[in-house]
Formats: C-alpha cells, sequence, structure tokens
C-alpha cells in the first residue's frame, strides 16, 4: 500500500541527530567554541554516512558551531558538503579545511562572507573543488565593498553558482579570464547589467542562468548571447517582482530578439524563458523546430504555456520536451521540481494546482512531495502558504488520507502548523490549516507534535468567531487533549482565556437549545482536558463552568433521549474528574448538585449512570465530615443506593471510557469503611480490562493495581460482590500474561 519504508541507516541518522546530548560530550576552550565530541572516541564514519549526517543535522535546524565539530576529519569524511541557512561562525566553518571536497554548496549564511568561506578550505579543496554553490549569501566586507577575488583560487571549479549575491560585473571578469574550466555559472538576481566578460569564456560555457537580471539592448545581449555557441542550457527567466539589485533598464532585453536568431547556439538543450515578455507561438515553433536537440523549455508564468503545440492532444506536441507552466498537470509539476527557490513562481503555480488538485479520486503523493519544499522554502511568505495550505488540503482529504505514507503526512502537518504559527492572524489561512488537520488519519494514526498543534488550534479557536473553524477546533483539540501528557493538558486547559472561550461555546448552545456536533466535541475537548488535570479543574470552576453545566444538565430534561445521553455522559465525565481533585471536592458539596447527580445515578443509560456513580463514589470516599452541613443529604443513604445501581448494571458491549491511570481509582479502593465507594472501583477497573485488555492489564500491574486488588479479596468473604469482581479482574489479568 505505500512506499518502501525509509532505510535502515537513514533512521539511525535521524536517531543520531535526536540524541546528540545522550551520543555526545560538550568541549569546552578558551581559545575556541564549545564543540560536540563523540563519547565514543573511535566512532568513524564513511562518506556517505557522514555527507547524510551533515545534511540530516540542517534539515532539523541542529547544524551549528557546536554540531559541525562533529565533523573532524578523524570521525568521517566529507566530499560533497551541503549546507544551508545555518547559524554557522568562521571558527565553526573552519572544520571543513581537514576534508577534501569536491563539491560544496554553502548558502544563507548570515555573518559570514564568501571570502570566510573559501579561507576555510584546505589545500587540495582549493586546488581541485569542481562544484560551488554560495547562493544567498554574500561578498560584501566589512567596508562594504563586493570583494570576489577569492574565487580565484579555485582554479579547478567547472560549476559556479553566486546568485542572490552582490556579485558583480567586475566578478564576471575574474572569473572568466581566472577560471579556465568553468562551465556552468549562474547569476541569476545579481546586479549585473553587462555580460559582455562572457565572451572570454564562449569556448567552454554550456550553461548559464540570469534569472531575473536587468538586462539592457535586445541587439547587444542578443548577439552575446549567439555567441556562447556551446551553451547547453540557457535561463533568461524573469518574473514580475523585480527580485534584482538593480531598476529596470529602459531598454531592457526582449526575449524575440534573441529567438529570432534560429541559427543560433546549435548545441541548446534547455531554455528557460519563463516570466519574460509574450512571444508569438510562430516564433516559438521556428525556434523548436531549428533546435532538435531541444529537450526542457520554461514557459512559467506566461500564456505561451498554453498554446495548442504544448497540449498532449496536439499532433506537433513533443513528448520528449519537458515544459514548464501552468497550463497542464504536468507542467504545473515540472514548474514546482524546478523553481523551489523563487517564492512568485512557487505562489503562483501552487495556484494553478488548487484547481487541477480540486477532484483527485487517488492519492497523489508525488504531488504532495513537490508541493512541500516551496511550502518550506519560504515560510513567511503569505502567499505561498495560503495556496500551499489550500492545495495540502485538497490532496490529504477524505479517502486520500489512509492511502498516503505516514512519513508524507508527518511532514504535511510539520509545515501546516509552521504556517499556522508564522500567519496567526490570517483567518483563511488558519481555515486552510484546520481543513487538513481535522482528519482522523492525521489525528489518530499520525505521531507528531501534538501539544504544538492543540497549541495553535486553541489559539485560532480564540482568535476568530467563525462557525466552521470553531467546529474543526473544538473537534482538533478533543482527540488531541486525550493523547498529550497530563502535564501539557494542564499547560493548555489551565489558561483562563482557552477556558473561557469553550465555556463560552458550551452557553450558546445551552442559550439557543441547540445541540450539535461543535457542542459534543467542545464538551469532550473539556473532559480531556480536565483528567487527571488539577489545575484545569480548578480553572473551570473558576470561570463558573459548574454553574453553566448544572444549567445545562436541566436543559437537557427537554432534549430526545439520544441527544440527551450523549451530553449528559460528557458532563459527568468532566464532573467525574474534578470529583477526582480531593481540594475541589468542597466546592461540589452542594445540595442541589448532588441532588442532580442523584437523579442521573437512576437513570437507565449505564453510560450516564457510570459517571454519576462516580461522583458519588469520590465525595463518599471523603468521610461523614464532609457531608454535614448539607440539608437533606445523609452519606449512607447515598452509599446504598450507589452500590443497588452499580450492582444492577450490566457489562456494555464497547469500552464506555478509556483512563490514563488507575491513580484516581486507588483512593477509592482503600475506603474498606465504604465497600460501595470500592464497589464502582473495581467495577470500572474490571471494566476497562474487560474491553481493552492489551491496554489496561499491564497498566494495572505496572502502577501497583494488583496488590490492592488482592487485599480486596482477602479482606472480605469469598461470597461478596466485591470478591468476585476483584477475582475476576485478577482473572484476566494472569489470562493476560500467559497469552503474551
Amino acid at each position: 500500500m505505500y512506499d518502501t519504508p525509509i532505510s535502515l541507516q537513514e533512521c539511525c541518522v535521524d536517531f543520531i541527530c535526536d540524541n546528540l546530548a545522550a551520543l555526545c560530550d560538550v568541549q569546552t576552550s578558551e581559545t575556541t567554541h564549545d564543540k560536540f565530541v563523540f563519547k565514543d572516541s573511535e566512532v568513524c564514519f564513511h562518506t556517505d554516512l557522514s555527507e547524510q549526517l551533515l545534511v540530516t543535522l540542517g534539515e532539523k535546524g541542529k547544524l551549528n558551531d557546536e554540531s559541525l565539530a562533529l565533523f573532524d576529519s578523524e570521525n568521517t569524511t566529507l566530499r560533497r558538503v551541503s549546507i544551508h541557512d545555518s547559524q554557522l561562525s568562521l571558527k565553526g566553518l573552519r572544520v571543513l579545511k581537514g576534508h577534501r571536497i569536491s563539491e560544496l554548496e554553502i548558502t544563507g549564511l548570515k555573518g559570514v562572507t564568501v571570502n570566510d568561506v573559501i579561507s576555510c578550505l584546505g589545500e587540495w579543496t582549493l586546488s581541485n573543488l569542481r562544484m560551488l554553490n554560495v547562493s544567498n549569501n554574500t561578498f560584501l566586507n566589512n567596508a562594504k565593498f563586493c570583494v570576489v577575488v577569492a574565487l580565484s583560487k579555485l582554479r579547478s571549479l567547472h560549476s559556479l553558482n553566486v546568485s542572490y549575491t552582490e556579485f558583480n560585473k567586475h566578478g564576471l571578469e575574474i572569473i572568466a579570464e581566472d577560471l579556465p574550466s568553468l562551465e556552468s555559472l549562474d547569476i541569476s538576481s545579481t546586479p549585473i547589467s553587462d555580460i559582455s566578460p562572457l565572451k572570454k569564456c564562449k569556448d567552454r560555457l554550456k550553461s548559464l542562468c540570469m534569472y531575473n537580471l536587468q538586462l539592457p539592448s535586445s541587439d547587444e545581449t542578443a548577439s552575446i548571447l549567439c555567441e556562447l555557441s556551446h551553451l547547453r542550457h540557457l535561463d533568461v527567466s524573469g518574473d514580475a517582482l523585480g527580485q534584482s539589485f538593480i531598476t529596470v533598464h529602459p531598454a531592457q532585453f526582449q526575449i524575440s530578439a534573441f529567438l529570432e536568431r534560429t541559427a543560433a547556439n546549435p548545441h541548446l538543450r534547455s531554455l528557460d524563458i519563463s516570466g519574460r515578455e509574450e512571444v508569438s507561438e510562430q516564433i516559438l515553433r521556428d525556434y523548436l523546430e531549428s533546435h532538435k536537440p531541444m529537450r526542457f523549455l520554461g514557459l512559467s508564468l506566461t500564456k505561451a504555456c498554453e498554446y495548442a503545440m504544448f497540449t498532449p492532444e496536439s499532433i506537433e506536441h513533443n513528448s520528449e520536451i519537458i515544459v514548464t507552466g501552468e497550463g497542464t498537470l504536468e507542467q504545473i509539476m515540472e514548474a514546482l521540481r524546478r523553481y523551489v527557490s523563487r517564492a512568485v513562481y512557487v505562489q503562483k503555480t501552487l495556484f494553478k494546482l488548487f484547481g487541477f488538485s480540486s477532484g483527485l479520486t487517488e492519492p497523489r503523493e508525488d504531488i504532495i512531495k513537490l508541493v512541500l519544499p516551496g511550502m518550506k522554502n519560504h515560510p513567511r511568505q503569505l502567499g505561498v502558504q495560503m495556496a500551499a495550505t489550500a492545495c495540502l488540503y485538497n490532496l490529504t482529504k477524505g479517502e486520500l488520507g489512509p492511502k498516503l505514507h505516514p512519513s508524507c503526512l508527518l511532514q504535511v502537518v510539520g509545515l501546516t502548523l509552521d504556517a499556522m504559527e508564522n500567519f496567526p492572524n490570517h483567518q483563511q489561512l488558519q481555515k486552510n490549516a484546520l481543513l487538513t488537520l481535522c482528519s482522523d488519519r492525521i489525528l489518530q494514526d499520525i505521531s507528531f507534535d501534538r501539544f504544538r498543534c492543540a497549541k495553535l488550534v486553541v489559539e485560532c479557536l480564540c482568535s476568530f468567531d467563525d462557525s466552521s473553524m470553531n467546529r474543526m477546533s473544538v473537534a482538533i483539540c478533543s482527540i488531541l487533549a486525550a493523547k498529550i501528557s497530563t502535564d501539557q493538558t494542564s499547560t493548555l486547559g489551565s489558561k483562563p482565556r482557552y477556558m473561557r472561550k469553550l465555556l463560552q461555546l458550551v452557553k450558546g448552545r445551552m442559550e439557543t437549545r441547540i445541540i450539535d456536533i461543535t457542542l459534543k466535541f467542545t464538551l469532550s475537548a473539556l473532559w480531556n482536558l480536565t483528567d487527571e488535570s488539577p489545575p484545569t479543574c480548578g480553572v473551570f470552576l473558576s470561570e463558573q463552568g459548574l454553574e453553566l453545566f448544572m444549567n445545562m444538565l436541566q436543559a437537557l430534561e427537554e432534549v430526545d433521549n439520544d441527544n440527551r445521553v450523549q451530553v449528559e455522559t460528557k458532563i459527568l465525565g468532566l464532573l467525574n474528574n474534578i470529583a477526582e481533585v480531593k481540594t475541589l471536592r468542597p466546592e461540589l458539596m452542594r445540595e442541589d448538585f448532588i441532588m442532580v447527580v442523584k437523579r442521573l445515578l437512576h437513570t437507565k443509560h449505564i453510560d450516564v449512570s457510570y459517571f454519576a456513580a462516580g461522583i458519588v463514589a469520590h465525595l463518599a470516599s471523603d468521610g461523614e465530615e464532609a457531608w454535614r452541613g448539607i440539608a437533606g443529604m445523609q452519606r449512607a443513604d447515598i452509599l446504598e443506593e450507589l452500590s443497588e445501581v452499580v450492582m444492577e448494571w450490566e457489562q456494555p458491549q464497547g469500552e464506555m471510557v478509556a483512563y490514563r491511570s488507575f491513580s484516581p481509582f486507588f483512593p477509592l479502593l482503600d475506603c474498606f469503611d465504604t465497600p460501595s465507594v470500592q464497589l464502582w472501583a473495581v467495577w470500572a477497573i474490571q471494566h476497562v480490562c474487560s474491553k481493552n485488555g492489551d491496554r489496561y492489564c499491564p497498566l494495572l500491574q505496572e502502577e501497583g493495581g494488583v496488590d490492592k486488588i488482592h487485599r480486596l479479596m482477602t479482606s472480605y468473604p469469598a461470597d461478596t460482590n466485591l470478591s468476585q469482581i476483584s477475582a475476576s479482574i485478577l482473572d484476566k489479568l494472569n489470562r493476560h500474561v500467559r497469552s503474551r
């Protein structure tokens, strides 16, 4: 059903990255920076493993001076180095000096210049480096001068990428003169407006990328390009935002002037004219006819991609030529693959993808994997995130989600949460995110940071007053609150602002007498947030939750049975959580409250009766003193009713309730002066152990509950209900142990 699972090596590398503190020591030095060293000094990683570890540390945001120190040449071997957007200093980068590096990608550094990077390379690397990518770095020195002379040391360089830097015409002159092996050059989005120095390397340049350069003089630029007779790939694409360093030239290069020279550049196999002015279908047809080796044509952000000659139905369609654009799904996918670093392209392509993805009936993990990199690359571009979150919903919704690999959905969730975090005040983006997250497949089956998700979703709930967003938010919270730790539920539920919003939703439904899915999810969320969380229970009471719930229970008397039972069960489940907290029980010792609980204790619906009985058991466990002063309430009478009710129950077919632990039951099991309290506790333990033995039998043993059950058996005559239920629990435990 799924693709091949990740490799064992990948699992191991992930484990190392996630557990650096356990596997490494921090070595402190007065002369250098602190650095990680492996605790096992004999650790030795081969080249592939070293390079994969470096990349994975970067992807996880854990690459810094300390962790880069792990790549000492005595323990690791690096040939191809890939570092992107990491917080590194000149001191940290000096570890590269010990390696023989043939390919170096080091982009998006802050506070380190390209010349600094080159100064950190060893002599072998300086003499033999074949590929260098320093995109989105700086060549400016402290005096803010563009210094590129260090590049001339790299005499063996075949490929150079200086895109999105201050690289200028002077730098172009230097590399054209001093790098005799240079075949591939990327000067995209640099201040260069004159490419005439390239004539000096016209006999060796095979690939030239000039995306978003503002090039003057159509004839002059076209003539220079035509002189580059060995070109295999040429990118002269642009975009509407003008991301280059200078303003538009009054006599800007026109692509038509170049395409009309059909005899030039005979070896061209790849041409990108995306985002440039429109060219006629005839000009393109003539150019392709004279360039039979052509295998790629970039036409994104142009109407040319919709020409008939590029549609699969056309008799002229050449399936050997890959085209980027927005005319077909194939063009869109290719655009997402190639233009991941270009925010404008990603945004407009994703906008078109949304339409294509709306009606998909089969999972397209291949498309998702093209959406995610663009989304990751532009986390703070609202347009990209809006379009991406909308597409991800289309690609994961309904029946598609269960057919997608968990690792793919995990990435979807991670980037969706990033988008929520980066744009907390944008309603439509938040709505897109909720639509994706509100999926049983994601919420139940995928292991992600559920606490982070719950926190973002509750913030969203508090920020917007939108009925569909409210419904999705409380649905997500109701599930996640049961899956996060008790400390995390306390952190979340104890914020008065969050509690106030949830109770406000309940109050609104009560006042309008509406029982809908939003109310049910809200009650479930509150129930799960208060589970074994005294702080949350306390905030619930301080925000007048008890009065609201008592009013709800009275209002429910007029409601039909099915809805009534569901809502009463959730309300009493939450109130049972409060009753478990000894310090809060005095708040519940009110005649009006106990009368309501007593009435529900005798209902024919076991779900409701069960939680009403739990409340009674917990309140009664405090002893006679706690009941004094409650007019008309006798503890002995209510205990007798509790015993009668419990013994009338029959085990329901399904699991009626879920517990985090058995700790709320143990104080009740010790109430030997009130057997009816113990009776409710052992019945509850028997119920969950019967319905879900794999979860609860080991849990009861781990938490020391077996000894307490044994003690109950030996403390009462063999024919009592307590003894019989206790024996049944022990029998289930024994059978569970034997079956494993």
